[in-house]
Order: structure tokens, then C-alpha cells, then sequence
């Protein structure tokens, strides 16, 4: 899934620092995991193993944001018509 991102927003003290981890070839993801006081965003190949990984620590994460890829599906394409579900019909 080539393009899945997290942007990570860290307080730097008088700052803050933004971060970014990259899925940085076709079929590897971005996962992220909080466990004892540290964020760990990693990049993960299709087999599961790790390429890199960043470690924060969860006082100072500000923000924590994940974009995946944008992923188009054809049925919903053809079938949407912009109305609601359901119309109220006018009496």
C-alpha cells in the first residue's frame, strides 16, 4: 500500500516538531502501537517485519495523525447518484 503516512506532532519545549513515517515502497503499511508510555509508529512489510520504527514518548505527543491511500472502488462509483438514501416526499 504504497503511500499510507503518520504524521506525528511532538512538544519540543518552546516548539513543536512534526514528524513523518512513510510506507516507502509498494506493499508495505504504517502501523502504530502505544504501550507504556511510548508511541511507536513502524514501517511493516507484507511478511511483518519491521523496516524502521520511531519511538516517542506519549507526554510529549501532541498530535498523531493517519493518512492512508486514497482507495477508489468502482461500485461506488457507477451506483452513487448523489441523493440521500431515503427522500421525504413532499405533500
Amino acid at each position: 500500500m504504497k503511500g499510507d503516512r503518520v504524521e506525528i506532532v511532538v512538544d519540543a519545549g518552546d516548539t513543536t516538531r512534526t514528524y513523518e513515517v512513510v510506507a516507502s515502497r509498494a506493499g508495505r503499511r504504517v502501523e502504530t502501537a502505544v504501550r507504556r508510555g511510548v508511541v511507536e509508529v513502524s514501517e511493516v512489510t507484507r511478511s511483518g517485519s519491521l523496516v524502521r520504527t520511531a519511538r516517542f514518548m506519549a507526554t510529549r505527543v501532541l498530535a498523531l495523525v493517519e493518512q492512508p491511500v486514497p482507495r477508489e472502488d468502482s461500485s461506488e462509483q457507477s451506483g452513487h447518484t448523489g441523493r440521500p438514501l431515503r427522500e421525504d416526499p413532499e405533500t
